[in-house]
This record gives structure tokens, C-alpha cells and sequence, in this order.
């Protein structure tokens, strides 16, 4: 949806671009089944760190047409999206900063404003940017906003400390035949970032000035309470002649796709340690993030009680995991379900592991810890001679055609 006539701002506003899958893979000019092992290439072997492109002379890059030295948030359509907001929120901000022993990092923040040149950034606890703010004290940071895919995505991985998240930004767009993202310096401060961004918005982040952030509607469509999160001065800000703004709706497909898929290749690449995966689904039913559902090809009986160990390891703020065989359709729930209702037996397919460190996202854990119940549904058929029960029967298709009628699609 683009809105093209924001009554309190001179900007455009965009939302709901990769809502599934089918939009995300058109973009790269791929097919569904493709996108986990092409972002699974780009995580596993992203190259050195990228270097910003040479910006012609007497050019600019597209991000830095216009430049702000003294901006004022309130001129930008940062959207307040429900009415228990805290605040104006900005939720698809891209945030790139740098640690002098670790490099630069790219993650997703979101970020309350609260005056014209300050915002209360949600910063969680024992990821990367974290560290680097407990380390340093005040972190400079570039909060990029209108991103391409490649940048969304890679901004979500899961990756080691160390590796710049632009360089998998970089190897996504390459393995799916495409060419990198152009980069720039920013104007500000000492980061390279996404030449062809929307906005930029340059600043520094203090960890022990602090100021309320939320409450806020999160990825499993209900509201985070109050925290004291640090606080981000923003100092400039740059952006292109007809910028847009874009804008996730918290909790809705958008906001989950962007967030669950990226943890599909982890938990792919970890079951495939162990038994043969064929696919992964972090479904939007789950809240794209506390569930998962992994297709096997089982060749022992204990395949999927090993395939439900190495999901948990894959994403460990999985809650509940459904491991299920080469004939079920995972991105159909009626499918899975079915494979529940016939192929699971509690007392032997059911692992239940207690208290285990959970999501901060799931509203049901422990208060405080965030401990939890995990639990994984092993709902693969038995093998050998007892597998003959266990086969679906296939119904032929039918040519209404030939009758004179049509399909009530």
C-alpha cells in the first residue's frame, strides 16, 4: 500500500511489500523451494567485509540527496500504529553500528521517538548491539530505513559476532544471480551504509541515558509492557528527492515474514546435521518465531526425536517444534494437523523439555526469567511393516471439464 497524501508529512508512506514468501522470491527472480538454500549459501559463506563504492564526482549517493545537519522528526511520517502506542514508532529501521575490535553490525531496532531529535531504542538483551553498547558506553549508529530485500534480510540473520551483516546482504543478492547493494559513507558518522536507502538517520546511542519505551504491539500480535531502553540523539539526517517511508505493521505477515524467515536456514542447516531436512516452516500461525515445522526424509525411527533436538539448537527461541515426512505440504496447516491426528502418539512422540530458556516475545513464559516449557511433536509415520497404516491415499484429480462443469475454486 502506498499512501501518496500524508496530511502531516511531505513524505510518501509504503507498507505490506513481502507479505509471504511467493513476494519476497519474485524480487530475486527464484522460487520458494529456493530461498532457504540461497540464504542458507549466503549465511554460511558471506565474503570479507564490503567496501563502500567509489561515488562519482560531483554525484551522490541516491540516500544523501538531501543532507539535515539539524533535523526535526516530527517533519518525518513516523507512524503511531495503534492507539496504546507509546509513541511514534519507526519498525522497519535497519540499525548499522561498529565496534573497534568487532566491525560493523546490522540489526532491527525499534525506536520510540519521544521529542523532535531523540528516541528510546528497545535494545535485548545478549544480542550484538548489546555488547557493543555495554562495551563502549555511547555507540554512533546509522538507522536506515527503505531497504531492499537483501538488506532486510540479512539485517535479520542470526550470524557470529564479527561478520558484517551487509556482506550477507552482498552474497544474497550474488547467489541469486543479482549484483550487490551499492554503499556509501555516511555523512555523519564513521559507518558504511546502503547507498540506495530511503532514509538515514545518523546519531549516537547512550546506554546509561535511559527513557520509557512502549508499550508496543509485537510480532505475536499482543502489547509489551514498559521498559527503560537507552536513549538515541539523532544528529542528521539524510535522505532521497521523493524518499518514502516504509512502515511494518507490527504483527502482521510483513513484520513476521521478515522476522521468522531468516531463522528457517539455521534450523535447515542444523537438522541437516543430524538427518536429512527438506524443508523448514517458522509459520505465521506461530507468530512467525515460536514455532517451527520441519519436513524429513525419516530413514530410522528416531529421526525425528533427532530432528526436534537440532531444531531447538537451530532457533533457540523456538517453543513448540512439528517434525513431520516427505508427504506433507508444511505451509499447509490442515496438512500438519492431519499428520498429528494419525501418525502421533503422545506417550511415545512427544519430547517435553522443561524449563528451558525461552522468548522474550512469548507472553506466556515465566515473568522476569523467560523461562519456558519447550516442546517438540515428532508426527512422522512409523516405518518398515507398520508403515503401510500410515500411507495417505492420493485422490485423482478429475476433469470437470469433461462434464461440463467447472471448479468451484
Amino acid at each position: 500500500m502506498l499512501f501518496e497524501n500524508v496530511i502531516e508529512s511531505e513524505f510518501r508512506v509504503v507498507g505490506n511489500l513481502f507479505c509471504n514468501k511467493a513476494q519476497f522470491a519474485e524480487y530475486f527472480d527464484i522460487g520458494i523451494s529456493e530461498i532457504i538454500p540461497k540464504l542458507t549459501a549466503a549465511i554460511a559463506s558471506p565474503p570479507s567485509p564490503p567496501a563502500p563504492l567509489p561515488v562519482g564526482e560531483g554525484s551522490l549517493a541516491p540516500c544523501q540527496e538531501v543532507v539535515h545537519l539539524e533535523p526535526n522528526l516530527d517533519k518525518l511520517p513516523i507512524p503511531l500504529h495503534f492507539a496504546g502506542d507509546g509513541g511514534p514508532y519507526i519498525t522497519a529501521g535497519v540499525v548499522i553500528a561498529k565496534h573497534p575490535e568487532y566491525g560493523q553490525n546490522m540489526d532491527f531496532h525499534r525506536c520510540m521517538q519521544f521529542s523532535p531529535s531523540e528516541m528510546a531504542v528497545r535494545v535485548v538483551s545478549g544480542r550484538h548491539f548489546y555488547k557493543f553498547l555495554g562495551d563502549l558506553g555511547q555507540v554512533d549508529v546509522a538507522i536506515c530505513i527503505g531497504n531492499s530485500p537483501d538488506i532486510l534480510a540479512a539485517a535479520a540473520t542470526s550470524v557470529a559476532l564479527g561478520v558484517d551483516e551487509l556482506s550477507i546482504a552482498e552474497s544474497l543478492a550474488k547467489v541469486c544471480g543479482g549484483s550487490a547493494p551499492p554503499l556509501t559513507r555516511a555523512k555523519t558518522v564513521d559507518l558504511v551504509i546502503p547507498a540506495e536507502a530511503e532514509f538515514i538517520l545518523e546519531g549516537t546511542i547512550y546506554r546509561d541515558r535511559k527513557h520509557a519505551e512502549g508499550p508496543f504491539v509485537d510480532l505475536t500480535e499482543t502489547q509489551d509492557f514498559v521498559r527503560q531502553e537507552p536513549v538515541l540523539v539523532v544528529k542528521a539526517l539524510t535522505h532521497r528527492q521523493d524518499a518514502i517511508w516504509q512502515a511494518l505493521l507490527p504483527g502482521a505477515l510483513e513484520h513476521k515474514l521478515l522476522m521468522g524467515m531468516p531463522r528457517e536456514p539455521t534450523i535447515f542447516r542444523a537438522v541437516n546435521e543430524v538427518v536429512r531436512c527438506l524443508d523448514v516452516n517458522v509459520n505465521p500461525g506461530g507468530c512467525s518465531w515460536l514455532h517451527a515445522i520441519v519436513k524429513i526424509d525419516k530413514q530410522a525411527e528416531d529421526d525425528g526425536k533427532k530432528a526436534i533436538a537440532a531444531a531447538f539448537a537451530g532457533h533457540r527461541s523456538c517453543k513448540h517444534v512439528f517434525v513431520v515426512d516427505a508427504d506433507i505440504d508444511i505451509y499447509d496447516p490442515l496438512q500438519v494437523e492431519w499428520a498429528m491426528a494419525t501418525r502421533f502418539q503422545g506417550d511415545r512422540n512427544l519430547v517435553v523439555l522443561d524449563r528451558e530458556p525461552g522468548s522474550s516475545l512469548d507472553p506466556s513464559a515465566e515473568p522476569g526469567t523467560k523461562m519456558t516449557t519447550k516442546m517438540g511433536f515428532d508426527l512422522t509415520a512409523q516405518l518398515g511393516e507398520a508403515h503401510r497404516g500410515y500411507e495417505k491415499v492420493a485422490y485423482p484429480a478429475v476433469d470437470l471439464g469433461r462434464f461440463g462443469l467447472k471448479s468451484a475454486e
